[in-house]
């Protein structure tokens, strides 16, 4: 029998979206065509110093290291790297030719580029769902927004492919696919989010994502500057209250032991989280 792939078998469980963007604040993107190796940047056609060099230099600086190419794995001229900050709201491009000098990049250096850029994770070395799934997303994705958008390598939660990174944001997004690529573009160019295709936002916590998430649904408000977590305290076992301004949230992580692999390239079953909503606390208004 052929072995259900991680997306179709998460689809079929429904395992939610909400809250699983993992925790990023700074990002090093460097464009290399592939193909790429199940780990992308060992078993890259990068010379082996720089490859040690950039993931060393990431380490360092506390950033997610991806490589990235344009949809269609052209290659001609220039490469170029990019560091965005998610805390910032920062992106910033430097072109290079010579790979060696990927090992003297700074931060701060490079241009500062005004638009989002849209991440599709396209990495089949790593997932083949990322590649089925991701690839006809990034494609429609760059016939909408030409020159924003990249391939890239595993961002993490391979089940929700099509995954897409929104950049500088930090916004993950699941279950792109062609058909819906545009509208979500269009979204967050209106200053605004798509909850039902939204993981979370990378500069928060679980906890944090799941609570915004539920103001989200509660109000329907989807302005992506809406609700920004104050503080995140936990106050009991898998129970975590998260302060906005004005209310409290507090929500409840559970756990249920999925039927198949959570990624193709797994053996076993392994743990699903969700979060529960507990209860919104709204502030009390101030005496006259």
């Amino acid at each position: 029998m052929t072995r259900e792939r991680c997306a179709d078998g998460r689809l079929r469980r429904g395992d939610p979206l909400v809250a699983t963007a993992p925790p990023v604040r700074a990002w090093l993107l460097v464009e290399q065509p592939g193909p790429w190796g199940p780990q992308a940047v060992p078993e890259s056609a990068l010379p082996a110093s720089v490859r040690a060099a950039l993931v060393e230099r990431a380490a360092a600086l506390g950033a997610r290291l991806l490589l990235i190419r344009r949809p269609g794995r052209t290659g001609d001229g220039p490469r170029r790297w990019g560091w965005a900050d998610s805390v910032a709201g920062t992106l910033r491009w430097t072109s290079f030719t010579d790979p060696r000098s990927l090992t003297r990049l700074e931060p701060g250096s490079g241009e500062p580029d005004p638009l989002p850029v849209y991440l599709v994770c396209a990495h089949g070395g790593h997932d083949s769902c990322c590649a089925i799934r991701g690839r006809p997303a990034a494609a429609a994705l760059s016939a909408a927004r030409p020159g924003q958008v990249w391939e890239c390598s595993h961002v993490g939660g391979d089940r929700f492919a099509g995954n897409v990174v929104v950049l500088p944001d930090g916004l993950y997004y699941g279950d792109v696919t062609a058909l819906n690529a545009r509208a979500l573009a269009d979204t967050h160019d209106q200053g605004m989010v798509e909850p039902s295709l939204l993981r979370g936002r990378s500069i928060h916590p679980a906890p944090a994502q799941a609570a915004q998430h539920f103001l989200r649904a509660r109000s329907g408000d989807r302005a992506l500057a809406s609700f920004p977590p104050r503080a995140v305290r936990r106050v009991g076992h898998e129970t975590w209250d998260v302060r906005f301004d004005g209310p409290t949230v507090r929500v409840r992580a559970v756990f249920h032991r999925s039927d198949t692999p959570l990624t193709c390239s797994a053996v076993v079953p392994a743990a699903v989280r969700a979060f529960e909503l507990v209860s919104v606390t709204d502030a009390p208004a101030c005496a006259p």
